[in-house]
């Protein structure tokens, strides 16, 4: 029997985290949406969400740092900010490393910031399905030798264009599960995200990602930005994935 795959739903305010906290679902994803794919939220607002999680809850709070530059100065201080805020997990978008090399390079700053703070918070590396659309951004298939090489622990695809275009519109099932294989035989974790929508489901299911990340599918209009997430959609979410 496939493993139960694990539910990431990025609110951007307190309004839709309270939401998200009561869903049950097992990743409260603190993002702001307007600074990008993987924009960062403020620290006070990770803070706030970190609270609304009763301690007893084997929910986790993950946080987004932005989609980086090749500047790991910047990366490991943000990083650690995420981490003192209460993050759980920290993502960090690979927008500007080029390769292999800058990629370690800057995750590996970061890695070495917040395990130092605290060896327990988990480091997701996140590469982008559209990255020839960006250019400055590492192959998908690099992401996971990135992640090994650096020290984190989960290897992510999610989309940089947000422009009504999904994951599946740039890799295939086949590709993903060549993803997936690189990051099992690394012993890393992977999470698919990127305008997944019911039509994703199936694919997803036969992927068996250990995390799925979602926002769009759950807001209103399946709007990231303008929408607001709705309980009842995340229930019927759940209802196509489980």
């Amino acid at each position: 029997m496939p493993q139960k795959i694990k539910l990431l739903i990025s609110p951007k305010n307190i309004e839709e985290a309270r939401i998200t906290v009561n869903s049950g679902v097992d990743y409260v994803d603190c993002k702001n949406p307007d600074e990008g794919s993987l924009g960062a939220n403020f620290p006070w607002i990770i803070n706030q969400m970190k609270e609304l999680i009763p301690e007893s809850s084997p929910q986790k709070l993950s946080a987004t740092i932005g989609d980086f530059p090749y500047l790991p100065g910047s990366a490991s201080l943000a990083a650690l900010g995420a981490a003192v805020s209460g993050a759980d997990i920290i993502k960090v978008g690979l927008k500007g490393p080029k390769n292999v090399e800058e990629g370690v390079d800057l995750m590996e700053k970061v890695v070495k910031a917040v395990k130092n703070y605290n060896k327990d918070i988990k480091i997701v590396v996140a590469g982008y399905a559209d990255y020839k659309r960006i250019k400055t951004s590492p192959d998908f298939l690099s992401i996971p030798i990135i992640a090994a090489e650096s020290g984190s622990d989960i290897a992510m695809l999610d989309t940089f264009i947000k422009d009504g275009k999904g994951l599946f519109d740039f890799l295939s099932v086949e590709q993903l599960m060549d993803f997936k294989k690189i990051s099992k035989q690394a012993n890393l974790d992977i999470a698919l995200a990127g305008n997944l929508m019911k039509d994703s489901i199936s694919k997803i299911k036969k992927i068996s990602p250990d995390i799925i990340g979602v926002r769009s599918i759950v807001c209103d209009n399946f709007d990231r930005q303008k929408g607001k997430i709705r309980a009842h959609m995340i229930e019927e979410l759940k209802n196509h994935l489980y």
